[in-house]
């Protein structure tokens, strides 16, 4: 009697069909927030170029033909303070970063929306004459309303939380449409074809895989560093760098010296906080609140990848001219430099003005992707109907030419984009271990 022999691994009677989970998983976020994820990218697209827009729509905010020297800081607080003199408390110039450009002035908690989330008063002021141009709240302007409902879906502290939660769906999204999309390396030249002559729903389709493709490691990055932007304490605590995140003001600085009758300037405090920085930037100067206040300095070194929001920072003591806390980005660990990435990689001014321009797109993808898919599904369950399209008898070969260079840019994203990323992280992990040692 022959012996039996039994496999060494025996599949199981059920298996769950991953692919079907994965397509109901990314057909119903589609569905459910597909809409949403569009708005959001929509409104981080023109956020981008916000301060262009607002200077668009309100000319008065550019300079013309500045020919005099720009006035002192301290004549411009005193501009400031005689057009708001009903606000006590501190101050913060954000200087211009081209020649045609206001000063701003910030003030944190007016009294007109002291209950808000987040609505300070914003006076832009000519670095020139001292004229204060205008005073608005923000949320009152369309740009400001804009980078809310991005920021925070006009929802205040609820809708921040929300819009983390948000970031880590699209995340879920993306990575279920690539395993959806993934055809396996024997046919993965054929996953960039697109059929030009076989119908609309065919067309649409195949434009939402090859664009949902190109622009998945771009939603990854925009998903990831977004969710951190609005839940910034898990990234932090992981890292150790507590209040290294977006838009906090670092240590509260105190003065340690006596109050006396002669407090040094703003002029003065700069050249101070600039002498451990001779070749950075002035980006911001906040003024000190009372006897025990200092002056914060905010400066960008040239290596800076911030380009609003450098981190480099000096709290000068308002009496005795000394610098009495210093933050300096060059020495920051691994974690903290990390963590101050997120916003300029978030904003695309990491890469500079072709970055952001870049971003600009990104940010347009979802929509795309959104309205395409729901056609097609609305085409699967008998909703709408196909329709003959033959682009290069429609269209000409303008349009054949454009979707030729997409399925190239698609090709070109696995074959040198990917290697390519490849070898700066491996470097960026060099670069940490290097640093861990120096420990």
């Amino acid at each position: 009697m022959p012996e039996t022999h039994y496999p060494l691994i025996v599949r199981p009677r059920f298996i769950p069909n991953a692919r079907k989970w994965w397509r109901l998983c990314h057909v119903y976020l589609a569905l459910s927030l597909g809409l949403i994820f569009a708005l959001i990218g929509l409104t981080g697209s023109l956020s981008i170029y916000r301060e262009e827009l607002d200077s668009l729509f309100n000319p008065q905010l550019r300079v013309d033909a500045p020919q005099t020297p720009a006035l002192s800081p301290d004549k411009i607080v005193a501009a400031v303070r005689a057009a708001n003199p009903d606000r006590h408390g501190a101050w913060t110039l954000e200087m211009p970063r081209t020649p045609d450009g206001m000063i701003t002035a910030w003030f944190e908690k007016p009294k007109e929306s002291v209950d808000a989330f987040y609505a300070p008063l914003m006076v832009p002021v000519n670095p020139y004459t001292g004229q204060v141009v205008d005073s608005r709240l923000w949320g009152q302007t369309l740009t400001t309303w804009l980078l809310d409902l991005h920021t925070q879906l006009q929802l205040d502290g609820f809708g921040r939380n929300a819009l983390a939660v948000l970031g880590g769906l699209l995340l879920l999204s993306v990575c279920s449409g690539l395993y959806l999309w993934w055809p396996g390396w024997r046919a993965l030249p054929r996953a960039f074809s697109v059929s030009q002559n076989t119908g609309l729903m065919r067309l649409l389709f195949d434009l939402h895989r090859l664009l949902g493709v190109a622009s998945s490691g771009f939603l990854i990055l925009l998903a990831f560093t977004g969710f951190h932007l609005a839940y910034p304490p898990l990234l932090e605590n992981l890292t150790a760098a507590s209040g290294m995140g977006h838009g906090d003001a670092g240590p509260n600085v105190r003065s340690t010296a006596i109050p006396n009758d002669r407090p040094i300037s703003l002029s003065e405090a700069i050249l101070v906080a600039r002498g451990p920085f001779p070749s950075s930037e002035v980006r911001r100067i906040t003024t000190p609140v009372g006897e025990l206040g200092t002056y914060r300095i905010n400066l960008r070194q040239l290596n800076e990848i911030n380009q609003h929001h450098p981190f480099t920072t000096v709290w000068v003591d308002r009496w005795s001219g000394q610098i009495r806390e210093l933050q300096n980005p060059s020495k920051f660990s691994a974690g903290q430099t990390f963590t101050t990435w997120l916003w300029p990689l978030h904003t695309g001014e990491a890469f500079g003005e072709s970055g952001r321009l870049l971003w600009f797109f990104v940010g347009l993808t979802p929509a795309f992707l959104f309205f395409s898919g729901l056609i097609h599904w609305l085409y699967r369950h008998g909703f709408v109907a196909d329709r003959k399209v033959d682009l290069k008898r429609t269209a000409g070969t303008a349009i054949a030419a454009c979707i030729k260079a997409s399925e190239c840019a698609a090709k070109a994203i696995f074959k040198v984009a990917i290697p390519a990323a490849n070898k700066i992280l491996q470097k960026l992990y060099g670069r940490i271990r290097r640093v861990k040692r120096l420990e």
